[in-house]
């Protein structure tokens, strides 16, 4: 299918070469809605690549924008320069919901609570997950409608990483959408309308009720974990954790968030990316299925392609160069890896899906240097059981309309994918 006419593309095209450098805001979510954002960032690499934008929301401001893959690598690795404090979204913190989590703190703190959380995604836990994953994987996709239309993200994606989810918290499994739905709703804007309501005050009230449900929720686990003995996921690890035993209930919801967010919802959207993508390069399709052993590397191809996360924020603790632009202390910075993982001058046809490309994990999805994403191989092995076990099923899995994609400039995803399996293998 064609994702998109030529006549929207060519039109954003016009629109993004024709605005004025300095009203250029590529975190306007409109754009990633549309997905009409590639052509500003195309400009922006090209004219501006460190660039200063106005984005006319108070809680965001101006802001600098990193658009190349060299420059963002300069960022990301210099955590002393360049903060995650006192978060990673560009709008600021309100000042009576401050939600601290690891991802948006510095050393010392964040190297500790880091280390409490990690085991779950090393290499023995996921050689016990594997299995698991698979046997849901392989039941999941057994279950779906042959010849029928369906929304593949709340019946695959969503289905598959919020079991893995409810896995790694131990969570009471017949709740487990509810991780989804704290997930959607931790990203949501008011113009997303998934709280029933557009306007911001409403919006707001609603969503800090859902979280203080979640909150309220997570703390009857942790007071039956932490007067038990320590066990191996994550609501154990964190009661018992030296580093994170003592967080108070907002922190906690801070870490909460984190781990659903990061542990969820950048997995489904690639997934979902995964089935897209291929649809939109049927000779890339064709590729995969005469020869699966490419799996591994599409895997990898598609988190670039994908970008789950469109971007991570950082605050200067002084004033830096990047690109022959002074960032001043205390300003903040946009690293833009949707942009950085499409950098002509550094990925080769960095527009082409190509599933078996030369140096295929060269991208900036996971982030790097002390932030480089701590699930990072948790998200490999469910894409890679996924297509290994659709693959044994499925001849072709046919995108049959547009995608409805996330309005968020941050959160890089879908909300529906319109699907049909013509038939088994």
């Amino acid at each position: 299918m064609d994702d998109g006419s030529i006549d929207v593309k060519r039109a954003a095209r016009e629109a993004a070469y024709s605005m004025p450098l300095d009203q250029i805001n590529p975190a306007d979510p409109e754009l990633f809605r549309t997905d009409t954002m590639w052509p500003y960032f195309e400009r922006l690499r090209k004219e501006d690549p460190v660039h200063w934008a106005e984005s006319g929301f108070d809680d965001v401001g101006g802001y600098w924008s990193v658009t190349k893959y060299n420059d963002i690598m300069a960022v990301d690795t210099n955590h002393e320069a360049f903060s995650s404090q006192p978060t990673i979204v560009l709008p600021d913190p309100k000042e009576d919901f401050t939600l601290p989590m690891f991802i948006a703190m510095d050393p010392p703190k964040h190297d500790v609570q880091r280390k409490t959380v990690s085991p779950i995604v090393a290499g023995p836990n996921l050689a016990r997950l594997e299995p698991v994953i698979r046997e849901r994987a392989g039941k999941i996709l057994d279950d779906l409608p042959i010849g029928e239309e369906f929304n593949w993200v709340d019946k695959v994606s969503i289905e598959l990483t919020t079991m893995t989810l409810a896995t790694l918290f131990d969570f009471p499994w017949e709740d487990r959408r509810k991780l989804t739905f704290w997930s959607d709703v931790a990203t949501s804007a008011p113009e997303s309308g998934m709280l029933g309501t557009t306007d911001p005050e409403e919006h707001e009230q609603r969503r800090r009720a859902a979280l203080f449900e979640c909150v309220d929720y997570f703390m009857r686990l942790w007071n039956e974990r932490v007067n038990a003995e320590p066990k191996p996921d994550l609501i154990s690890m964190l009661a018992h954790g030296e580093a994170t035993r003592n967080m108070d209930r907002m922190e906690y919801l801070g870490n909460l968030i984190l781990l659903i967010v990061g542990g969820n919802d950048t997995t489904r959207n690639t997934i979902s990316g995964s089935v897209l993508a291929l649809n939109q390069n049927p000779d890339q399709y064709q590729r995969l299925t005469s020869d699966p052993s490419c799996i591994p590397s599409m895997v990898s191809e598609t988190i670039r392609w994908q970008t789950p996360l469109a971007y991570m924020r950082r605050t200067a603790t002084r004033d830096v160069e990047i690109g022959g632009k002074t960032i001043r202390e205390g300003e903040k910075i946009a690293m833009w890896y949707v942009s950085g993982n499409r950098d002509e001058e550094v990925i080769e046809r960095p527009n082409d899906y190509w599933i078996d490309r030369p140096r295929v994990r060269q991208h900036l999805s996971f982030g790097f240097g002390i932030h480089r994403c701590v699930g990072n191989r948790l998200a490999e092995l469910q894409l890679k059981i996924i297509w290994e076990e659709i693959l044994k099923r499925f001849p072709k899995i046919e995108v049959t309309g547009q995608p409805k994609r996330v309005y968020s400039s941050f959160v890089k995803g879908y909300e529906d994918l319109p699907v049909v399996i013509p038939a088994r293998t």
